[in-house]
């Protein structure tokens, strides 16, 4: 994501005029550069005003020809150190059914991604129970703001926390950059904190006998499965299922360059599957013979190089016809199709470029003769103003939470600072694997788009077909919908991942 550089500047002037005339701690006591500036971080930690007290509201909404009467609640929980410190607050939004408690009513917490996504995409978008139309071709950043009853809600068959990690909606830090960084920006303490946010609600509601799902979308799939393993072996917590929408489950699916076919059959299924929408002929059978063509000549030919020169033409002639690119563009390639290449290529025509979170959603490309792309996704532009704006006022007006501070629906500064580690810390594959064997009750819904670049779905499915089946063969499934990232933002890829959640919830 590109920033204007200006702001840089003029900070970078500041310091300078001020270092001509001193060092700027040699008026303060002559404390040493690093001292002063943990000691100026403190204070301005310290005067932060405090978050209110929880707030709640009476609603109604209308799902399946029911009429839900629901409470929902925005607040915080505190996290806190080995010694008992508060060094963040977590802010939820929490739906919850009227009448008396059904024991065996199920919770379930979400979680969306990013990193440095607020939980709003699948609260106001996918699940909740009012949604605000956005993400889908033709909706605009300019569209009225107003929430409306959501046909795609749960909440008929289980209460919904929605969780904002530190540094995403109005959750926040209490510590120094440096601090948080270390205790919240980084795999393995992320997952530690939120799982015990999820266990500290649980507590507080007295919900620890009901049945517990995790849903997560995007990088908040990545969490799913390692929070799952964590409630599960850390905080004693047992996980009824687990929904992982549009995830990243593994980021070595997506490396490896010419000598690896990975990356480029993880994508090109995806590529096709656009195409084909655009034609009106995507099917589950004209995606079938897709992937089965991606799983067998297409890696061998791209293994085969210059060994045999008949491959590169044979890549070029079906990927063409796979992606509707021009051929000459393909075999330049080598059929090696890179993401954004795809996008500004597809679309080049008509001055546009495609969204690598939905690909047959566009936007008119401000720089089109540029080398590169010089402007941020057209999704992403588009979806900060509608969300930030709704889930604001639902906030601050409709519920009565007044707080003080910037809503960030996508942070930018916690993606910048975000440790994505090494090794096993690139991936959830392992804790999916050791999280099901834990417990063979447990199911697990994987689901996707069809048109979605950023999380393609044919990485899930080659990760799901190395899986060990461990009793039950349909306790891991994949579903995919017409659409990208946020298939839900089409009524009828909403509907169908509302039927298949209640049949893996068991309703």
């Amino acid at each position: 994501m590109r920033r204007n550089g200006r702001g840089g500047t003029i900070a970078l002037a500041v310091v300078l005029a001020v270092g001509a005339a001193a060092p700027a701690w040699a008026k303060a006591a002559d404390k040493p550069p690093v001292e002063a500036k943990k000691e100026e971080a403190d204070k301005a930690i310290g005067d932060l005003p405090p978050f209110p007290k929880d707030a709640s509201v009476k609603q109604v909404t209308h799902v399946a020809g029911k009429t839900l009467n629901y409470t929902a609640t925005v607040g915080s929980l505190p996290v806190r150190d080995d010694k008992g410190k508060k060094i963040a607050e977590v802010v939820f939004t929490a739906y919850v059914l009227d009448g008396p408690r059904d024991p065996s009513r199920p919770i379930t917490f979400a979680f969306n991604g990013g990193p440095g996504a607020a939980s709003v995409y699948l609260n106001l978008g996918a699940i909740g129970p009012k949604r605000i139309q956005f993400g889908a071709q033709g909706d605009s950043p300019s569209d009225p703001v107003r929430l409306v009853d959501n046909p795609g809600t749960w909440l008929d068959f289980t209460d919904m926390v929605f969780i904002d990690p530190v540094g995403t909606g109005y959750s926040r830090s209490l510590t120094s950059e440096e601090e948080t960084k270390k205790r919240f920006y980084a795999v393995k303490p992320d997952i530690a904190y939120l799982s015990r946010v999820v266990f500290d609600w649980l507590v507080k509601n007295d919900r620890l006998a009901s049945p517990k799902f995790v849903v997560g979308e995007s990088y908040g799939g990545f969490r799913g499965p390692r929070i799952t393993h964590y409630l599960q072996t850390q905080l004693g917590v047992g996980v009824n299922g687990v929904v992982l929408v549009s995830p990243l489950l593994d980021g070595v699916t997506r490396q490896g360059g010419e000598m690896s076919p990975l990356p480029w059959m993880v994508n090109l299924p995806s590529m096709a599957a656009a195409n084909l929408e655009r034609q009106g002929k995507l099917t589950p059978q004209a995606m079938a013979e897709v992937e089965a063509y991606v799983r067998t000549d297409y890696p061998l030919d791209l293994i085969k190089g210059r060994s045999d020169p008949a491959a590169v033409d044979r890549i070029t002639a079906k990927v063409t016809s796979l992606t509707g690119l021009d051929a000459g563009f393909v075999k330049r390639l080598g059929g090696r199709i890179e993401t954004q290449a795809f996008l500004r290529e597809v679309f080049r025509d008509e001055g546009k470029l495609g969204s690598r979170y939905d690909s047959n959603v566009t936007a008119f490309d401000p720089f089109p003769f540029a080398p590169e792309q010089e402007t941020n996704d057209p999704i992403l532009d588009s979806i900060i103003a509608p969300t930030t704006s709704a889930m604001v006022d639902f906030t601050t007006r409709i519920v009565g939470w007044k707080v003080e501070g910037r809503y960030n629906a996508l942070s930018n500064e916690v993606n910048r600072l975000w440790d994505r580690g090494r090794g096993k810390d690139t991936e959830s594959v392992t804790d999916l694997r050791q999280a099901a064997a834990v417990d063979p009750k447990m199911k697990v819904l994987i689901v996707h788009g069809y048109n979605d670049l950023s999380c393609p779905y044919f990485a899930s499915r080659l990760i799901i077909d190395q899986m060990p089946v461990m009793g039950d063969a349909n306790r891991v499934q994949l579903k995919v919908y017409p659409g990208g990232h946020m298939f839900y933002s089409r009524p009828d890829s909403q509907a169908a991942l509302r039927r298949d959640v209640m049949a893996a919830y068991g309703r």
